[in-house]
């Protein structure tokens, strides 16, 4: 980067000092060239455990490296920001807290452990970086063939970006021995450690049952089977919709279509900020003729400013709402786990929805070094809730029946 490249992506294993090398580099930029910079963790609460009060494993924090010399002033603890005697600011935030930032200048951005965060985040730093020849350093250790590995096979065949993977046979201390030893790998495994996420923390597997994830063995066998590709519409087929109705007015909707034992999933739309009318309108906007739509039993609840609830509100609006029926959250991914070997992706108008469903995972417990029963709420939660309330309140469509005449059924009934 320091020889002209604007865009790095890294995939080095777990302790590999990704944290390190990209904080650094920010540092070094800002005081070269005065503007904001960006330091991205996909939440706010991993940004502030990870960097803001982290530390090396000598005690050495992340903070120190910047020198009081070329401070301006003691470092903003509740915006996680930092200010330089030259004028630049390096702030360390969340991308689940990306809007707070939309519509600034940033000359450089580090987005850290990339595979978990929310891709929008890039896509809406991307222009500005680009007009201002500002630059972008992706960095993570694999979590399944998801956004990460896109962004990261897009870098391997673009000379403009650099890439890079180091595994634990690549890395050294300066006195030449393993960061990772295969004894260390050895005592992980017979803690045990599952062999899959071995290979991905340590080898940057992007292959493999993806740890942690609900729906990525289910996933990545519908696209070993072909069955995430270009899906077209039918439109001599109805169109269903399931919808999430999430907190803040964050809405993910599913389009669905059936055909005999084919179930096929040819669009997803997510959004945030809009009221019901809006999504309502965007429905109508689309080529599609409606059948059934399902939204959560929450839907029912009133809200206390207008004493409705939002199914009220949607039926004054002309949309009438199926209620999916009410399941426990395990009892629902079983379902989801059950429906997606039956499914059909479009690749390109459900390219989020993919996303949210690879992405979804558990909660990894440090202390114990495993992973929880509880899902992460995060960017990805509103499209596999969508989806979850697909496979609860799916029916497959009935066969037709063949009409008989009379003397035809008298017949079979003496039979």
């Amino acid at each position: 980067m320091d020889a002209g490249k604007k865009r790095a992506v890294i995939c080095w294993h777990r302790r590999a000092g990704k944290e390190k090398t990209c904080w650094n580099y920010v540092i070094a930029r800002a005081i070269e060239r005065k503007g904001s910079y960006y330091y991205f963790f996909p939440t706010n609460v991993q940004a502030r455990k990870v960097l803001w009060d982290g530390m090396d494993s000598e005690g050495f924090s992340f903070l120190s490296h910047i020198p009081s010399a070329i401070r301006d002033g003691e470092p903003n603890s509740t915006e996680m920001k930092i200010r330089l005697k030259n004028g630049s600011i390096i702030q360390v935030l969340g991308t689940d807290n990306y809007d707070n930032v939309r519509g600034t200048n940033p000359l450089g951005c580090v987005f850290s452990e990339y595979s978990y965060q929310d891709p929008r985040a890039w896509d809406t730093f991307r222009p500005i970086l680009n007009e201002n020849k500002g630059w972008a350093i992706f960095n993570f250790t694999p979590n399944g063939r998801n956004h990460a590995h896109d962004l990261y096979r897009i870098a391997q065949g673009n000379q403009d970006w650099f890439s890079e993977t180091l595994t634990v046979r690549d890395t050294k201390r300066p006195d030449s021995t393993p960061v990772i030893t295969e004894a260390d790998i050895q005592a992980e495994l017979d803690a045990g450690m599952d062999v899959d996420m071995i290979q991905q923390e340590y080898y940057c597997s992007f292959t493999g049952v993806v740890t942690g994830t609900y729906y990525g063995r289910q996933m990545e066998a519908a696209e070993r089977d072909g069955r995430i590709g270009n899906i077209p519409w039918e439109p001599l087929l109805q169109v269903s919709t399931y919808w999430d109705l999430g907190i803040g007015d964050a809405m993910a909707i599913w389009f669905v279509q059936s055909y005999h034992h084919e179930i096929r999933i040819i669009d997803y739309h997510e959004e945030s900020g809009e009221g019901l009318a809006y999504y309502i309108k965007m429905l109508r906007e689309k080529p599609y003729v409606y059948g059934k739509h399902h939204a959560p039993h929450d839907i029912e609840v009133r809200e206390l400013g207008t004493g409705k609830s939002r199914l009220e509100v949607a039926a004054g609006l002309g949309l009438k709402f199926e209620i999916v029926k009410k399941l426990s959250i395990e009892d629902g991914i079983e379902a989801v786990r059950d429906i997606i070997p039956k499914c059909y992706f479009d690749v390109t108008r459900c390219k989020r929805g993919i996303d949210t469903l690879l992405n979804y995972h558990k909660q990894w417990d440090e202390k114990r070094r495993c992973f929880g029963n509880q899902p992460v709420h995060d960017w990805s939660s509103n499209g596999a809730d969508a989806f979850r309330y697909f496979a609860v309140g799916y029916e497959a469509p009935r066969p037709p029946v063949r009409a008989v005449s009379p003397k035809q059924a008298n017949s079979y009934a003496i039979r």
